[in-house]
């Protein structure tokens, strides 16, 4: 993985009493525009749901674990030594994931095929047209 921006647009409507305030806050210095004041609200309130996000992460990674399956909020790189260890545990395995999901050009199209068999994710997939064309991403 290189220099890639892993910063998504997202389009959201927001009525004018609130975008006025929020305008207002950025007009006299204490956001630098509309996008800096809304990631730090975003972040602000992750942080009073973190509790939440922990419980649910290790829920999830509990479940994959004992399915024999990958699951990862963040950044995950499906490299050869992870993927031979998903053929020793017989293949057919998934990957789940949140976040940034990127495999190693120099994979084995082939056992990747075998060791997996289904890939979603809610994020960015950095792999070749061929891998995603496989397993439907986008």
């Amino acid at each position: 993985m290189g220099n890639e921006n892993f910063s998504e647009k997202v389009s959201v409507n927001i009525n004018s009493s609130t975008l006025s305030n929020i305008d207002l806050l950025v007009d006299n210095g204490y956001y630098s525009n509309r996008s800096d004041f809304i990631n730090q609200a975003l972040r602000n309130l992750l942080q009073q749901q973190q509790s939440t996000l922990d419980r649910i992460i290790d829920k999830n990674s509990d479940t994959a674990r004992k399915n024999a399956n990958q699951w990862f909020v963040g950044i995950y790189n499906l490299d050869a030594a992870t993927l031979e260890e998903l053929l020793s545990q017989g293949g057919g395995g998934t990957i789940h994931g949140y976040g940034v999901f990127a495999i190693d050009e120099a994979i084995d199209t082939d056992k990747l095929f075998a060791a997996v068999s289904s890939i979603r994710i809610k994020g960015k997939v950095l792999c070749s047209a061929e891998i995603k064309e496989h397993y439907g991403l986008r």
